[in-house]
This record gives structure tokens, sequence and C-alpha cells, in this order.
């Protein structure tokens, strides 16, 4: 056959066999798979390639060239067993030039383009074909929605939302808006939900199923919903609407495009690759390099499985999907605009590593490592499920090997992640153990950059990463977040703290293993630089550069931070445990501490020698009823030249007096200089000193009941798990023998209604409690769950 490709040329005669046991076979995209792949007889496909390499592997080493060009795959690429390599003998898929060769999970349409009206064209599609995106010369367009997208709104929910997205009014307009989608935010904020519509109702009302997408379902935001889908919302540049029922693509191309010549794909499959093994027979040392993956389908009306009390459901899914693997390596892939997850590694994968990738644009998550829950002992999955603390299984670590272990993400470069589901993370783990992300650059994100579900099993390692820009349109997160929703934690601290108390190990049961999070930058300007949230345990944290929001330590067990630098904040200890055995030392803080509901602390518990650039009565106000900071010093820390992001410490400075050691500034994020040199990095802030005192120390406050009521603010908010919408007054000094304790209320206690009306601060509170007679019913948030308590006045 003629061969008419110059790279193809020089693929051929300029690549020899690199011994005498390697074998090296060619696929071009107008090859032939019934050629035999060997020089001068290209294949045309990944899959005739992989049925002639299985007559070489594991005998010699495979490398398969593809050379550059769109490979349009008709199904998923399936290894198995009989396709692994060995140690000795590896197999390579490798494109010929990084990012030359394409591997789409969509088809090229070729369509007869005729104007509709108002700027709008339409073309007649094949008959069946269902279209999930749309991409116009290599640019994924957006479905016709209400409202219109605005990329300017970055950190704005769906970057466009309207509380009437899918009123009885707006649907009126609609002729037939069955297929059309409702994307609407958690009402707290803590990810979103997805909805299919399945039509009208017999008034006009919107009919749809769905919402199954967040593991606390709660119900949607009132006002941040977006729908899509809909003909009659067809009316901005770059949307479009496919009408299944009559085989037409309508499309508004912007003003003085060519839409004749564009090239117009469509997405078919979800999962481009799969590695099909398992723990017995697992796929091993297969290599997929220089690849760029697109035209992967969204998922988001699949994410129903849930992770172990975790705000997280997932599609166990992804554009790559491993299981039952060994020495799998994914290397210089770019995933470009997937409509789901781009790599998930699920249950039993040993020795994964995702290196020198680009993944941006994804649906969903970047990279997740998820195992299986039946590894884990006494499993939970909704947040409101408790564990008998008394008759949980005792044993340490998992039940079987069903899980992702000793893996990494490295050298990476990902960001716009989540951009159809709000729940992402640019690498997720959950149920896992000894995962790596380092060198690792992360930003622009809905929700975390690095999320981690649960202790389970711990021995994690982040560093030198550069994680920022997140949590741009949800709450309550971090741009590191992890949870620890494990065996022994339970919403209601009180069970959780017996039980500890009588046996220190139960923390660890699940938790086993240390988790690391160390030389790395963060910036989260809508909830946390770190943020340690319910039950996270037995964490290193040490030099860290946080930009913004700090570094927050809600209840948990064995969280050592040293030798941190928060940039204008501070610490953030919410809720703690007594003898939680924290150690918080010789950090750089730029303002006092923000507890929330913490106690004085017992022996083990350490926070102090630390250096503040703060006010220091500000500081020790808060310090001193906590028994912290005795030995803390207050001045300035001396920074190199902090305008440029260099927060090391000058010869001199004050700080090396608490142990504060320098730490290296140019260490952040990628470094595969292709794509180091389009990173972004963070916003390095103004530096000042900041005077804030406890948020909840300052609010106001008054005495009911023999207990003092006390209006949420800052950060108490996140801490009682509510909205700043619905507020509420928190209880405390509640003693046994006060007449709120014989009325049934408990220290922690969040009121948020009086005799069915609504409190949201104290004036609420006050002006409904003088127009009561006897008694008044109140509505009350205990350990994220409502009850109704009565009480005589």
């Amino acid at each position: 056959m003629k061969i008419h490709s110059p790279t193809f040329r020089s693929l051929m005669f300029g690549v020899c066999l690199t011994s005498a046991h390697a074998v090296d076979l060619y696929v071009i995209p107008n090859g032939s798979d019934t050629n035999s792949g060997l020089k001068g007889q290209p294949l045309a496909s990944l899959a005739g390639a992989k049925q002639k390499a299985r007559a070489f592997v594991g005998k010699e080493s495979v490398t398969v060239h593809v050379a550059d060009g769109t490979y349009h795959l008709p199904e998923t690429l399936v290894f198995t067993a009989e396709d692994s390599g060995t140690k000795k003998h590896p197999v390579v898929y490798k494109s010929f030039n990084e990012g030359g060769a394409v591997l789409s999970g969509g088809s090229e349409l070729k369509l007869s383009w005729q104007p509709y009206e108002n700027g709008i064209y339409r073309a007649q599609t094949p008959a069946g074909l269902e279209i999930d995106q749309v991409f116009i010369d290599g640019r994924k367009q957006r479905m016709a929605r209400y409202p219109n997208y605005d990329a300017a709104k970055k950190a704005e929910p769906y970057q466009g939302y309207a509380a009437d997205a899918f009123s009885k009014e707006r649907a009126a307009g609609w002729a037939d808006p069955t297929g059309g989608y409702i994307h609407a935010m958690h009402v707290k904020q803590w990810g979103g939900y997805h909805y299919l519509i399945t039509g009208k109702d017999t008034k006009g009302g919107v009919s749809y199923e769905g919402g199954w997408q967040n593991n606390r379902k709660m119900g949607m935001h009132k006002d941040y919903r977006m729908v899509e889908n809909i003909f009659e919302e067809l009316d901005a540049e770059h949307e479009w609407y496919h009408n299944a029922k009559t085989n037409t693509l309508y499309y508004k191309p912007a003003a003085g495009a060519d839409i004749k010549s564009a090239k117009v794909e469509v997405v078919r499959l979800r999962h481009l690759v799969e590695f099909e093994g398992s723990e017995e027979q697992p796929v091993k040392n297969i290599t997929l390099q220089g690849f760029v993956v697109r035209h992967a389908a969204r998922t988001f009306m699949d994410v129903k499985e849930q992770l172990l009390r975790s705000d997280w459901a997932i599609y166990r899914g992804g554009a790559f999907f491993l299981t039952g693997t060994e020495n799998i390596q994914i290397l210089d892939t770019e995933f470009d605009q997937v409509g789901g997850n781009a790599i998930f590694a699920s249950n039993y994968n040993r020795n994964v590593l995702v290196k020198g990738c680009h993944i941006h644009d994804a649906g969903a998550s970047g990279v997740c490592f998820v195992g299986d829950p039946n590894a884990v002992r006494d499993p939970l999955f909704e947040y409101g499920e408790r564990n008998d603390l008394s008759k949980i299984d005792r044993t340490v670590g998992p039940k079987t090997n069903n899980y992702p272990a000793d893996s990494a993400v490295e050298d990476c470069l990902i960001h716009g992640i989540g951009r159809v589901e709000r729940q992402p993370a640019g690498v997720q783990i959950s149920m896992a153990q000894g995962i790596t992300v380092r060198d690792c650059s992360i930003y622009d994100t809905a929700r975390a950059g690095i999320n981690i579900s649960e202790g389970t099993w711990g021995g994690h390692l982040i560093e030198r990463c550069d994680v920022f820009d997140t949590v741009l349109e949800t709450h309550d997160h971090g741009s590191f977040n992890s949870w620890g929703r494990d065996r022994y934690w339970r919403s209601d601290q009180k069970s959780s703290q017996l039980a500890v108390d009588k046996d220190p190990k139960l923390p660890f049961l699940d938790a086993m293993k240390t988790t690391t999070i160390r030389d790395s930058r963060w910036r989260c300007d809508h909830g946390w630089d770190i943020d340690l949230d319910d039950g996270s345990t037995n964490y290193d944290i040490y030099n860290n550069l946080m930009l913004a929001r700090g570094l927050k330590l809600r209840e948990g067990f064995r969280r050592h931070a040293w030798n941190n630098i928060t940039v204008n904040n501070g610490l953030s200890p919410h809720v703690w445990y007594d003898g939680s055995n924290d150690q918080v030392y010789a950090n750089i803080f730029m303002s006092a501490h923000r507890p929330v509901r913490v106690n004085k602390t017992k022996e083990g518990t350490r926070v102090d020698s630390n250096f503040f650039a703060a006010d220091e009565s500000a500081v020790m106000k808060v310090s001193q009823a906590l028994g912290w900071d005795e030995n803390s010093i207050f001045g300035d820390p001396m920074f190199v030249d902090p305008a440029n992001g260099d927060f090391r410490v000058k010869d001199g400075s004050p700080a090396f007096e608490v142990g504060f050691k320098n730490f290296p500034m140019d260490q952040f994020g990628v470094k595969k200089p292709t794509l180091k040199a389009i990173a972004r990095t963070p916003v390095i802030p103004d530096v000042k000193m900041a005077k804030s005192v406890s948020t909840i120390a300052a609010s106001k406050n008054m005495k009911w009941l023999g207990a003092t009521l006390t209006e949420l603010s800052g950060e108490a908010f996140s801490a009682y798990g509510v909205s700043e919408e619905d507020g509420g007054v928190a209880l405390s000094g509640v003693k046994s023998n006060s007449a709120a304790a014989k009325a049934g209320f408990e220290e922690g206690d969040l009121i948020q209604g009086v005799d069915g009306r609504k409190v949201v601060k104290l004036k609420d509170f006050n002006r409904l409690i003088a127009r009561a007679k006897g008694s008044v019913t109140c509505r009350v948030v205990r350990n994220q769950q409502v009850i109704e308590v009565k009480a005589s006045l």
C-alpha cells in the first residue's frame, strides 16, 4: 500500500528495534487492520494493534507507535489480562508525536446547514442519533439554556442562574420540554443536583426526576438553578438543540462564522479506554503515552453511588477506567473537555502512575481513586447513619485488598474541573491507601482541588502542589478538603467522645496510616485553604503556604500542623474532641484563632510556640481562654519578598525563635516545561496585620433559661453546618440544673425557629419570645439534625 503521511514515513524508517526481544507495531489513520502491523504494513486502529500484540505480550517488549491523526473509536478499547506485559517486557502504546494522536469517543457529522431564523442554522442528522455534546472545530458548544452562559461570572453557580429557571410561567413558553435538564445547587451549596425533565403536569408545571447526585439529600437551592436542552431557550451564540424526533440539529454560530465549512463532531462513548481485570487476574505493565483524549459523554444523571457519609455521590467510570490493574501508566496525555471524570481507578489497582498529563475542562473530576465499600469494616453511607460503637468490628484496616493503593498523580496540570457536575475534585481519593499527589498545579474547580473522602486507609502524600481558585461555585469547603466519618465517628459527638475515652485507638482503626500534606501552596477564597472536616484524623501538615483563608481543623484526632504560613489569616479550630492530641506549633499566623465550640484543651493537645504577625491583645483574648499560646511570640516575621510570593523570613527574624524553618518558595506546582509554560499561578495577596478575634466570641449574646444564646457569625455557620441565610442562635453554658437543660436543650443546640417562625438573629428570637404565652416550640439543629424542643417560659 502507499504511505501518504510524512510523519509516518519518518516513523517507519527512523525507528529501529531496541533489542532482539522487542516488537514494534505501527498504526496510522489510513492503515488497515488486515495488515501485520509491522514495518510497511501499518494497522488502522488501536484495537487492531491490541489484537496483533497478543502474539508477543509477556514474551517480548511491545511498542505500538501511533501516527498523528484522529482515531474515532467505534467502541470502548478494553484491555484485559491477555494484553498484559511484564516488568521485563512491558507493553507501550505511544503517540509518535506527543499530542499528535487523538483518541475520540465521538463521530464527525457531515451536515448540510440551512438558515433557520434569528441567526440560527439547522441541519438534518442521521436517524436514531442521540447527541449529548456538540463540538465545532474542536470546541465544545452549549446546549440551549436559561439563563444564558456568561464566562465573566466565573464564581457564580453555572455562570448564570435564575430562581425562575423552570417556573410554571417560564415553562408556559416551552412546547415540549421533555428531555431537558434541570441543574441546581444543593440548598447549602454542598455541591449540586441534576434532574431529567419528563414533561409537564396537568397544571402546566414542569415534571422531572433525579436529585440523587449528592449524598446529603436536602433539596435544591431556591435561587441557584439553570435549565438546558430546551428548544425555546436557543437564543445565544454557540448554543445548540437537537430534536431527536425530527432528526434536526439547530445551532447559532458566532456572527460572521462560516458554519458550513466547520468540523462538527458529536459524542457517543462514556469510556474510551478500559483496563478490565481483577486482583486474581490483573491487567499489568501497560503504558499509554502522548495521546489527546476527547469526546467522552457526560455522566451526571448516573452519579448515584454514595460514598461513605461524605457529601459525595459518584459515577464509577471515566474516559479512562481502570479496575483490577498493576503497573499501569498514563503518561503525557491530554484529557480535553471530557464530559465526566477523566481517569477513574476503581477497586483493586496497584502502582498506577498518572504523570505529565494535562486534564482540563472536565465535566466531573480529574483523577479518582475509589475503592470497594465491601472492603470497609462497618461502612455507612448516609450522613445521618450511626454505628453502635459497642458492637463495631475493631480490627484495624480493610477487610479485602479491593481498593487502589501505592499509586500516584505526578507533574500534572489539572484545571477547569466540574464544568457539568458541582461535586468534583482535581484529585478525588476514597477508600484507598498510599496515594501520592506530587508536583501538580490544580485550579479553577467548582469544589475541592484535592479531596480525601474519609480516613480509609490513609498513608497518602500530598507534596509540592499549587492549588488555588477552588470552591468557586460552592460553599464550606477547601482547596484541600477531607472528611473522616469513619467507624468511630458519630454526628452526636458525645458518643464518639465517650467511646474514644475508653479506647483511644478507635479513631485509627480506619485512618491507620498518617496522611502528609507538605511543601505546597494553597489559596481558597470561598472556604479554607486547607479544610480538615468532620472526623479527619491522623494528619501531618507542614511547610505549607496558605494565601487566603488559612487552616481549619474540625473534630478529629492527631493532627500535627507545624512550620506553615497562613497569610492574613490563621487557625480555625471547630468543635474539637477533648484529648484530641492535636499539635499546632512553630507556625506563622497572621490573625487570632477562630474557635467555634472548643473547650480548654487537655494534656496531650498543644497549640503553642507559634509566631503571630497580629495584634497581641486580640490573639491572647482568644488563646488564654483555651490555655493556648503561652509561649507564642509576636512581631514582624520579616518576609523576604512577599509581594512576589517569597514568604521565607530573613536572617534575624524572630520567627526562628519558635522553631520556624524556611522552606523553598519555588517548588510549587507542575514542573514539566511544556505544562509549566501554560500553567497559571495564584494571585499573591497584599500582606496586612489582622486584628480579627473569634467570630463567635465577638457575636451578640444574651441569657435565656439560665444558658447563653449567641447569634451566629463568621465561621460559626460552617461549624453548625448551616447557611448564613438560615442563621440561628446557639446555646452554650447549658448546666444540668438550668431551666434550659430541664426543657430538653443541650450544649451546642442551634435554635432556628420558634412556634413555626424563622429565627435568623437574636432580634428574631426576642420578638417571637415576647409574643409567646406560656410555652414555645423551638426548631433546633442538634448534631446537624433537626428536632423540636418545647420549653415553658
